[in-house]
């Protein structure tokens, strides 16, 4: 089943961000080598595709796993969690209707 992780950014957590970024995104190009993820990338804090100074809001992941808690777990030992860059993190079912 898809499920969506929705990290919404800590205040000031842009250095971390950036620290933290490389082993972030190894993790989730092992989810899609292995077929599992749907997408992924951050929010940026205003309405540019490049935010510069003022950084992220959070980040969105919809990706495949056996469970729920499988899903939790895989996000709760995201490097960006360890570095204190989300403040918060949700997980939810996800049910894919579009694009079919």
């Amino acid at each position: 089943m898809l499920y969506a992780i929705v990290g919404e950014d800590a205040a000031g957590s842009l250095e971390r961000r950036l620290s933290a970024r490389p082993v972030h995104l190894e993790r989730l190009k092992a989810l899609q080598e292995a077929g599992r993820l749907v997408l992924a990338g951050p929010c940026p804090a205003v309405d540019s595709p490049d935010p510069g100074p003022a950084g992220f809001s959070g980040s969105l992941i919809v990706a495949e796993f056996p469970s729920l808690a499988d899903a939790q777990a895989w996000a709760d030992a995201d490097p960006y969690v360890a570095a204190g860059v989300y403040a918060r993190v949700s997980v939810k079912p996800f049910k894919k209707v579009l694009p079919a």
